[in-house]
């Protein structure tokens, strides 16, 4: 119920700034852009369980205002569930099996409230990938274990704030949904994300650095 409501909500936020949404989109693709390369950590819950999706992301950046790009991103975190087999003697015993997933993610990023130092963006990312069980922690592809389709959409809204120029902390929230694929996964994936993070442009540190160098007269100054 939970993860219908958050979907509801972002719906009723989209459909009501969808023109200018797609007005202020259509400006922003005609602007320069520069390169958006990041690693990533998110966190999030499977069964009350607190877990880690690593992954990193390239794309593009069109005034610092939208993104756009694909990345792949993987559980970092040990997340066991037992499975019944039949032993040697044919009894039924139990056993650990670790749960992996992996998937390629397409993402944007757009900006719709900015100041000096504040900035508030709505993230959204769609994935595709899979997810599986196996008997070790370490990520092996090598064993025959039964792989299951994942789909996933993530929205989300994300702050950060300015300290220096190059230099900010910020912070993610958003919520996962998955497509029903396994019982012993499906949906246990849906749950809320959240990241911390902490904001490095070195673009922007260069240009301070070296005011009169060519790089900094061709593409800067450094800006708030």
């Amino acid at each position: 119920m939970k993860h219908i409501l958050f979907l509801a909500i972002f719906l009723c936020l989209y459909s009501t700034h969808k023109a200018q949404l797609m007005d202020s989109i259509g400006y922003l693709l005609k602007q320069p852009y520069s390169i958006d390369a990041r690693l990533e950590s998110r966190n999030s819950f499977i069964d009350n369980q607190l877990i880690s999706v690593s992954g990193a992301r390239l794309g593009l950046s069109f005034q610092r205002k939208l993104k756009l790009g694909i990345g792949v991103s993987w559980l970092a975190s040990d997340v066991k569930e037992q499975f019944q087999i039949k032993n040697s003697f044919g009894k039924d015993t139990s056993i650990n099996r670790f749960l992996k997933f992996m998937y390629v993610c397409y993402y944007a990023d757009f900006v719709f409230y900015k100041t000096k130092r504040w900035q508030l963006s709505v993230p959204i990312q769609v994935g595709t990938g899979v997810s599986w069980f196996q008997r070790n922690s370490v990520y092996s592809f090598k064993h025959k274990d039964p792989k299951y389709f994942l789909l996933l959409y993530e929205p989300g809204v994300s702050t950060q704030f300015k300290v220096f120029r190059w230099f900010g902390v910020g912070a993610d929230i958003a919520y996962r949904f998955t497509m029903k694929n396994n019982e012993k996964v499906g949906e246990k994936l849906m749950s809320p994300t959240y990241s911390f993070k902490i904001l490095f442009w070195f673009d922007q540190l260069f240009y301070e650095l070296f005011p009169k160098h060519e790089l900094t007269q061709r593409f800067g100054p450094a800006y708030w």
